[in-house]
């Protein structure tokens, strides 16, 4: 696993979104258009994913290299989670929050959010057309306290699709913000159906980000919690499927942009690097 660290007043509210992983399988959503996936989940359907645990005295002997915080001139952070029946019905939060810097070196903000339930028939489905299992369950997960990032699948059912998905990009172009169909410059929107079945939310507050999808056959969330003094920031992802046919997506997508070191700046880096080896 790659760690990286860094601290800078812009990405400060969003804690320490420090990793970047995926697990489960990809589903392509028809609600909105949605990001690929990750590189490292292309890869060729014969060769699976590895990894090899590593102990602490081989990572105490490592060195590498960080982003600085005077490298972060901003950032977008994109979401998305949708849930679809196996009935047609659907449902979808989105958001994304771009942090700049201008020519001044001040900081400004956008934000932009939606959610949308797509169920013609209010949740008035014929028994089981919705693929909910009312004899099956899956909790505990939300009750999972971890400071980095956590994703969690929990499933009780049959022939459904789930994805949990972080990815964090650094680029020295300014990033975009993804396409938000139907959104609002508001920082939180929501949507339920006619007898509230079926619900999506998602707000940006107390310097982090919630996102919520409820259907009758499970929960998804995605949850952002700032650092404090006494505890690391947190990353949650977390997919409870109790039915079957059930197709679920939680994304996460973190841009941070990157502006060029001085000679300066790389020497003194250089310097620090090689007195660090020296001992």
């Amino acid at each position: 696993m790659n760690r990286y660290l860094f601290t800078h007043p812009v990405a400060a509210a969003l804690g320490a979104l420090a990793i970047s992983h995926a697990g489960g399988a990809w589903a392509d959503d028809g609600l909105a258009s949605a990001a690929k996936p990750p590189a490292f989940l292309a890869a060729d359907a014969g060769h699976a994913l590895r990894w090899q645990s590593v102990g602490d005295d081989v990572l105490a002997a490592q060195t590498g290299k960080y982003a600085g915080a005077q490298m972060i001139s901003g950032f977008v952070l994109n979401l998305l989670s949708t849930w679809r029946l196996p009935n047609g019905a659907a449902a979808l939060a989105q958001g994304t929050l771009s942090v700049a810097r201008n020519s001044a070196n001040q900081v400004g903000a956008q934000v932009r959010t939606a959610a949308r339930i797509v169920d013609p028939a209010g949740g008035n489905h014929p028994a089981g057309s919705n693929g909910a299992n009312p004899d099956a369950s899956a909790s505990g997960g939300q009750n999972v306290s971890v400071n980095g990032v956590s994703q969690i699948t929990q499933v009780a059912g049959n022939g459904n699709v789930g994805t949990n998905s972080a990815q964090i990009d650094y680029s020295n172009n300014a990033a975009q913000f993804a396409n938000v169909v139907g959104g609002s410059a508001s920082a939180a929107s929501s949507a339920a159906n006619a007898n509230g079945t079926m619900k999506a939310g998602i707000a940006f507050e107390n310097g982090g980000v919630t996102v919520a999808l409820q259907t009758p056959a499970g929960i998804a969330t995605q949850r952002i919690v700032p650092g404090s003094a006494q505890q690391a920031g947190t990353i949650a992802q977390l997919l409870q499927v109790a039915g079957n046919s059930q197709q679920v997506e939680n994304q996460l997508q973190l841009v941070l942009q990157t502006q060029p070191m001085s000679g300066a700046m790389l020497r003194q880096i250089g310097v620090l690097q090689a007195l660090h080896n020296a001992h």
